[in-house]
């Protein structure tokens, strides 16, 4: 994102729960680092004169945390594999969407699992989504390296690539990398066949990167040649001219994850205000400005619309023809397993 070049890893721990824009009192927004962007919300703030408080983090896991141990706020911008601890832990509430207009323009792929949609109502807004891929150094590395995720176990790039400190992230490369595309049932051989993939991965690792700030300033002082990440990454190398491309057709596929808008029970500010939010952040017009400071895409299919092809594939947010693993919600065992099992990975064991 843009807005994280300016963001170091250390900013965001520290910001977690942390107020950075003190404005308007009644809506608390539980956001992102980055995210207190004005143009995404656009409408809010003509209407209202002021944007939301917003609370940043940097992690799903310690927001997650910080709600449960009682942080308060009215919304919050969990990706998708976290809803259903969310929903568990009875932190949230459907949301009334006849109060959201453009909640009928939202690609129906984004609503698949009951954990988003059931009987009971809407528990989540899918706003905007992308894809984890390699990053690479175009000058350094061989177009023909990167056509398979097994680069990163390439000796030559020993101590020359940066993994996603993250749980979501790294094992979606380490199943990908082991022929697994769907997540949502693993066998024990799968998991297995993962993990031991990232002991081998684990002493590539130059650094393993928080903040999507951390691992584009690892390529751009050339320490890292390679490195498994978001499309914030290559957009803030791209913006100060280094020669970063962003491949998201190797053979075993990449990942794609998307985040939206949950709504808390007993919230502290106003539900009205809350709407208000959600109008404006889906707004097709929203979508250009999620585009063009994110380098993400829009998951409202009339805001898609309003952008040219040339801006999607500029933004490496494109339809893609490989192997996709989604990042949909995922048993909290297994995720709880795969977050343990990760630790015990970078400590060497």
């Amino acid at each position: 994102m843009k807005r994280f070049n300016a963001l170091t890893a250390s900013v965001l721990a520290l910001a977690v729960a942390t107020p950075s824009l003190a404005a308007d009192p009644q809506l608390i927004v539980f956001d992102w680092a980055g995210f207190e962007d004005e143009n995404l919300i656009q409408a809010y703030a003509e209407k209202h004169g002021q944007a939301p408080t917003y609370a940043l983090y940097g992690d799903d896991d310690e927001a997650f945390q910080k709600v449960a141990s009682g942080f308060k706020a009215d919304v919050a911008h969990p990706c998708s594999q976290m809803v259903s601890k969310y929903r568990d832990a009875g932190l949230i509430e459907p949301w009334d969407v006849s109060r959201i207009p453009e909640f009928a323009n939202i690609e129906a792929r984004f609503l698949e699992s009951p954990i988003f949609k059931d009987d009971a109502g809407v528990w989540y807004i899918p706003t905007d989504y992308a894809y984890t891929a390699i990053a690479w150094n175009t000058e350094q590395v061989p177009e023909a390296d990167v056509a398979s995720l097994q680069v990163f176990l390439d000796p030559k790039y020993a101590g020359r690539i940066s993994l996603p400190d993250n749980t979501d992230d790294i094992w979606s490369l380490a199943l990908l990398a082991t022929g697994v595309s769907d997540w949502s049932n693993l066998t024990e051989e799968q998991f297995t066949a993962a993990a031991d993939w990232l002991r081998k991965a684990h002493p590539q690792v130059r650094a393993y990167w928080s903040d999507p700030s951390e691992a584009a300033q690892l390529m751009a002082t050339g320490e890292v040649l390679l490195a498994w990440a978001w499309n914030d990454v290559v957009a803030v190398t791209r913006q100060e001219n280094l020669p970063i491309a962003f491949q998201r057709q190797a053979q075993e596929g990449a990942a794609t994850w998307f985040c939206g808008y949950v709504n808390f029970k007993d919230a502290p500010g106003s539900e009205d205000k809350a709407y208000d939010f959600m109008n404006a952040w889906i707004d097709p017009s929203s979508a250009k400005a999620l585009l063009e400071g994110f380098n993400y895409a829009s998951t409202n299919a009339a805001g898609i619309e309003t952008l040219t092809e040339e801006e999607l594939v500029a933004a490496d947010v494109n339809p893609v023809e490989t192997t996709l693993l989604t990042q949909t919600p995922i048993p909290h065992a297994m995720r709880d397993r795969m977050l343990a099992e990760f630790e015990k990975i970078k400590a060497g064991f």
